[in-house]
């Protein structure tokens, strides 16, 4: 039984580049999400098993929130010394990260959904593990 427990997230440095997506920490870490993110329309579902972050900047895509579903391994004074939340969500279960950013867990793959008629900021899905990374940004459909 895992003690890792939810935590809210507090605004953290977004620098977006050509080569990828920089975060920086409350505690001075950076973390470098490496590619232009795919563009995917209103919602994205990661592959099973996979650690799944979720960003969303604000307008001025200079700062937002990053969220960490489901992890179990980072230790929680880690997570709140870095100004990263975490989400922890049962099978099916679902949870807001922000007004419009909905995350649910489906049998260990996580479905980020967004709806651009409540946010105004953008949303990035990272997903990764030993073998390799994926980033995506959801984007408004058609």
């Amino acid at each position: 039984m895992s003690n890792r427990s939810d935590i809210a997230p507090d605004t953290v440095s977004v620098e977006l580049t050509e080569d990828g997506v920089a975060v920086e920490y409350l505690d001075g870490r950076t973390a470098f999400y490496h590619g232009v993110p795919t563009k995917a329309e209103e919602s994205v579902t990661t592959a099973p098993g996979k650690d799944t972050h979720v960003l969303i900047t604000d307008k001025t895509e200079t700062s937002g929130i990053l969220v960490y579903v489901n992890d179990l391994r980072t230790h929680d004074d880690i997570i709140r010394e870095s100004g990263v939340g975490r989400v922890i969500l049962d099978d099916g279960e679902e949870d807001e990260l922000f007004p419009g950013v909905t995350v649910t867990d489906h049998q260990m793959r996580v479905e980020v959904t967004v709806d651009y008629d409540v946010t105004d900021g953008r949303v990035f899905v990272f997903e990764e593990d030993e073998m390799g990374e994926r980033s995506f940004e959801i984007v408004a459909g058609e």
